[in-house]
């Protein structure tokens, strides 16, 4: 019998940056968001919280060792 398991988790991570003082709400939002987008901010995210949020499993018909194209 082959199950196929699906786990669901929401994966929070944190980054610590600095920014230049001065700035107002809407260009520092603007800063992350390019700074996130260029993949400068992915390198100093850290895993902060994971939550289990749902787990299905499904029992799929046939042989084993079929392999769906």
């Amino acid at each position: 019998m082959k199950v196929i398991v699906t786990v669901v988790q929401k994966i929070t991570s944190e980054a610590h940056l600095n920014i230049p003082d001065g700035l107002d709400e809407s260009i520092i939002k603007q800063h992350i968001v390019d700074r996130y987008n260029t993949g400068e901010i992915s390198t100093d995210m850290n895993i902060f919280q994971v939550d289990f949020e749902s787990m299905s499993a499904r029992i799929v018909q046939g042989q084993s060792d079929a392999k769906s194209a």
